[in-house]
């Protein structure tokens, strides 16, 4: 099973990221209406922080915006080690 990211149950059906029983996205006409621009920005300063790499790559990826990936998914610049 794709490492998807599960928004919290509290009842909030209008989250962008929720799913239904199958794993199809609830709110897929949200996502396909956006533009690539958009999109980009949503993942990396809007509602899109919450999500992890591999929960972003694989939600690109079902939405058919792969070519994305690396845009949404920057490099982790870790501190060095001590």
């Amino acid at each position: 099973m794709p490492p998807f990211y599960r928004p919290p149950l509290d009842g909030l059906e209008e989250d962008p990221f929720a799913r239904d029983g199958d794993d199809k996205l609830i709110r897929r006409g949200y996502w396909l209406g956006l533009s690539d621009r958009s999109l980009v920005q949503l993942m990396t300063r809007g509602i899109g922080t919450r999500l992890t790499a591999d929960e972003k790559r694989e939600h690109l990826k079902d939405i058919r915006r792969e070519h994305l990936i690396e845009q949404v998914t920057a490099p982790e610049i870790l501190p060095p080690e001590r």
